[in-house]
């Protein structure tokens, strides 16, 4: 049986007239930053405005007028600034959170009826129709205003009424339309037909969440002998190098005790001999889990004195929060309702096909037995490493674990540690990388390390900068990982390296590498993008001066970035013409464009590039044949370009990329 077609009134019910009555007469949609109409926070910095723009308006003529309120989640008093008409309905405003944590904000309006009555009087007087009617409904709003008033503002309006009393027709007219008689009308509007947007939320981090550079290493491979283990006490030597460079997030894959039971040995083998250090990822032995530290890498005091010395250096230690067990783990005898368990008694290790990780397993967050106890257990770790000094976690694979948890975890963290950061390891689909920043977490790594070409990287760079990727999403560019050996980076040799640098520091305000890039290490596993002789299954001691290594190069792009606060997010990036589809062309500037870079990239490690390009002088307010100054920001060169059209050349042997400043002249 086919059903029949609802009828129109089934899609469009009746609305009952007490219902219609209720309904607000003022319109505010299209608010905007959203997300998902308001289901989730969206990001912001303490201390950087918020700009707020929203459509609002209403039948007739009546002029309205529009604030924007916020407060913090924990505070009881709103505080309120006025919007700016921009016409056609649009409305902007800002406001600037000033403290960690989650805010709330909100859009109001109202028919401001004294300014509907003054933009009135002013088109009729001007056209010279008579008002004397009009004045006298003016003074009547007036006479209204102080009975709505006391104190010193009741005196003020009386004063005004009885000034308007004894005035003629024109002065009047300008008494009203006067900005003292505006501003002492506002304080006592009684505000007609008020509309209020719902509450939105603004989660709001530290700086650190999105101007940051990460550096990578494996703290046992700090050793000048490969059969002698790393230590905490070993890290030490390298926190002024990297301070050097111009770093401030120092990571550590897990630091925890490694299981003995399928280890594996170099090059992912499945047979370790009996001094091979295993991966990390095998977290817990005998000696503990996730809580506990790996005995040769140290003592908990000498990880105490290891973050302490980095602050020192002004650098933050972030772990990696890895939630996989090796089969070793006390978990698995503790709390065995924790994972899944096969017919035979065997417990199911980690798979990822063709890949496969005998060293692990994953517990289940939904077994009748883990809930709520895993999910708290889970909490708890972070909030132990939490109390030894660490506000930075690197989460590995979180699009594998449910997203109520981290939206659950990730929230009460940060109630109580509202500097904590979260960094989302998670190559997976874009609607879950999305998801992931909308549950909570401040940064992710991102598709750069597979974007290569010119058409690729503009239209990944754009993306990052629109809706709704712009409101949840802070991409983290890291040029390398233990687990990723880019394929660009096998044959390109130094250029090669310093390229991906460049697009990674410009392009976005959060990116990363792992130890060895300074090197231009990239001698690969035939046919993968993985590092021959891995350092995730043996100890890899580095000459961190080798010839050939980009260490300066770095130092001065990390330097760039921290004196140029245009690159201090991956926000406001737009891409220019450049006449070379080998070359990518673009630009920052800050929203008052007191600074404003410009960057050119070749794409081609080994061949020079040339092309036209223009100068994005529109956006300076300036005509096509002004005059600017140039400045080369690597090496301090100065110079003036005349007009808008400009021509470049770039040798990759020499530097494969520019970045200048340009300012008018």
């Amino acid at each position: 049986m086919i059903a029949e077609k609802p009828t129109e009134l089934e899609h469009n019910p009746k609305l009952p007239l007490p219902q219609a009555l209720l309904l607000p007469r003022i319109a505010i949609e299209s608010t905007t930053p959203v997300i998902d109409g308001g289901q989730f926070a969206v990001k912001a910095v303490a201390g950087q405005p918020v700009t707020v723009t929203s459509k609002v308006f209403a039948d007739g003529h009546d002029k309205l007028s529009v604030k924007i309120r916020w407060r913090g989640s924990a505070d009881s008093v709103w505080q309120s600034q006025d919007m700016t008409d921009l016409g056609n309905n649009g409305w902007q405003g800002q406001f600037t959170p000033v403290k960690q944590g989650l805010y709330v904000f909100c859009i109001e309006a109202w028919i401001d009826q004294f300014a509907s009555f003054c933009y009135e009087l002013g088109k009729k007087h001007m056209a010279g129709v008579p008002v004397s009617l009009e004045l006298q409904e003016g003074r009547n709003l007036v006479l209204q205003a102080v009975e709505r008033s006391d104190g010193a503002l009741s005196e003020q309006l009386s004063a005004l009424h009885h000034e308007l009393s004894g005035l003629l027709e024109t002065e009047q007219v300008a008494l009203f339309l006067h900005q003292r008689s505006a501003e002492l009308m506002a304080q006592t509007d009684h505000r007609a037909y008020l509309s209020i947007s719902p509450d939105y939320a603004l989660d709001v981090e530290r700086e650190l969440a999105q101007f940051a550079s990460w550096y990578e290493l494996f703290p046992r491979s700090i050793t000048d002998d490969p059969t002698r283990h790393g230590t905490f006490n070993d890290v030490h030597s390298r926190l002024p190098m990297l301070h050097d460079m111009g770093f401030d997030v120092l990571y550590f894959p897990p630091i925890h005790p490694i299981g003995l039971s399928y280890r594996k040995g170099p090059n992912n083998s499945l047979t370790a001999g009996p001094d091979d250090p295993g991966s990390p990822y095998a977290i817990g032995s005998a000696e503990g889990g996730h809580e506990a530290i790996h005995s040769e890498l140290g003592t908990r005091e000498d990880f105490r004195r290891l973050v302490a010395a980095a602050a020192e250096h002004g650098l933050e230690i972030a772990l990696d929060f890895a939630i996989q067990c090796s089969q070793d783990h006390p978990w698995l005898k503790e709390h065995p309702g924790w994972f899944n368990w096969r017919p035979d008694g065997t417990i199911k290790y980690a798979e990822n096909p063709p890949k496969k990780y005998q060293d692990i397993v994953n517990v289940d967050f939904y077994a009748a037995e883990a809930i709520p106890s895993l999910w708290l257990a889970l909490r708890d770790v972070v909030v132990g490493w939490i109390e030894e000094g660490v506000k930075i976690f690197r989460v590995d694979n979180p699009h594998t674990k449910p997203l109520p948890f981290w939206q659950w975890m990730i929230a009460d963290i940060r109630a109580v540690y509202p500097e904590v950061i979260f960094l989302a390891e998670a190559f997976t689909t874009p609607a879950m990388m999305a998801r992931l920043g909308k549950v909570g977490y401040s940064q992710s790594y991102t598709y750069f390390t597979w974007r290569n070409t010119k058409a690729e990287l503009a239209t990944y760079l754009t993306e990052l900068n629109e809706s709704p990727w712009r409101e949840c999403f802070r991409p983290n560019f890291f040029v390398n990982t233990p687990d990723i050996n880019p394929g660009f980076l096998h044959e390109s040799g130094r250029a090669g390296f310093l390229i991906r640098a460049a697009l990674a520091t410009m392009g976005s305000g959060l990116w990363g590498m792992y130890s060895g890039f300074e090197l231009c290490e990239a001698a690969p596993v035939p046919g993968k993008e993985e590092y021959l002789d891995s350092e995730k299954y043996q100890i890899r001691p580095r000459d961190f001066t080798a010839p050939g290594n980009i260490i300066a190069e770095i130092a001065q792009l990390n330097r760039i970035r921290r004196q140029n606060p245009a690159l201090h997010s991956h926000l406001g990036l737009k891409i220019y013409n450049a006449w070379n589809d080998s070359i990518l062309y673009f630009g920052k500037r800050t929203a008052d464009g007191s600074n404003f870079i410009l960057v050119a990239v070749s794409l081609d490690p080994f061949n020079a590039q040339e092309a036209n390009f223009e100068l994005p002088l529109w956006e300076m307010g300036l005509p096509d044949d002004a005059a600017t100054q140039g400045e080369d920001l690597m090496n301090g060169h100065r110079w003036t370009w005349y007009g808008k059209t400009q021509w470049m050349r770039i040798e990759p042997w020499h530097q494969p990329f520019g970045i200048w400043r340009i300012t008018a002249t």
